[in-house]
């Protein structure tokens, strides 16, 4: 097994001739696509891998250095896709990696024939034009939890941006996959993903982007998927979905796992 394949805990599923490559977001690792999974490995070759510094992932692989910018996770996945000898997939990326995914797509767009963006925002902190919905002293506060008691931070968290209450089974999912990631390490990626602004490098995108966005989510407003739709250099689609909270494909599975494959099957029509 290839160090790239370790690292990443690497997992191909599915016979299908066309190869989807699924990428998670901060807090998660590959797990939170338990609900999409079954219905594309009869069709697609499915392509799973934990972000370096989750859960699973061994810590002392996690270089501070390297992932204190998003440019250092998009050479992971091209890495990844170059371990596979993938020619061209179709990329679903949740929260960060859905902007990972849009840096990697600029560096080697024959590699995607579409990006699939869930949850994704270019910048988080609020700006003299544009609403990111945060400010500084919001993100600093948030640095601050997460350094001084990270599991108590974690069971604040958790439920917040699932949009449900400690019961329910997606926010006890969440729970479990952030309280996996060692605290020091969440800190540091947390700074990475809050203080990114990638706004400058949408309009170098020229791979076609379906952008899907929950109506109500803590960490992404609904006017950031249009901003994204306006500034991407590439053709574009967004869905608002009817789902709640930052990880729609975890905690409303029936609603967006049906919006999920209608993207992964179809093309924007011109």
């Amino acid at each position: 097994m290839g160090i790239v394949e370790e690292a990443h805990n690497l997992r191909v599923l599915g016979t299908g001739e066309k190869i989807i490559v699924l990428a998670h977001g901060f807090g998660t690792d590959q797990s939170v696509w338990k609900h999409l999974v079954p219905h594309l490995v009869n069709e697609y070759r499915v392509v799973l891998f934990d972000n370096m510094g989750a859960g699973p992932t061994n810590p002392d692989y996690f270089d501070f250095e390297r992932y204190s910018t998003l440019e250092g996770y998009a050479y992971d996945l091209l890495a990844i896709l170059e371990e596979l000898q993938v020619g061209s997939c179709i990329f679903v990326g949740h929260s960060v990696s859905a902007v990972v995914g849009v840096i990697a797509s600029i560096n080697r767009p024959d590699l995607f024939s579409k990006l699939v963006l869930i949850s994704a925002s270019p910048r988080y902190l609020n700006d003299a034009d544009y609403y990111g919905g945060f400010e500084q002293e919001d993100l600093d506060q948030l640095f601050e939890a997460i350094g001084s008691n990270y599991k108590a931070w974690c069971s604040g968290f958790a439920p917040l941006a699932v949009g449900g209450d400690m019961d329910s089974v997606a926010v006890q999912e969440f729970s479990r996959t952030l309280f996996n990631i060692r605290p020091d390490i969440a800190l540091s990626v947390a700074q990475t993903i809050f203080q990114s602004d990638l706004r400058h490098a949408l309009a170098l995108v020229s791979v076609p982007c379906h952008i899907l966005q929950s109506t109500k989510d803590l960490a992404v407003p609904v006017v950031v998927s249009e901003y994204l739709h306006r500034h991407l250099g590439s053709e574009s689609i967004v869905e608002v979905m009817s789902s709640d909270g930052h990880l729609p494909q975890l905690s409303s599975p029936d609603i967006v796992v049906p919006v999920l494959l209608r993207h992964i099957r179809h093309d924007i029509e011109a």
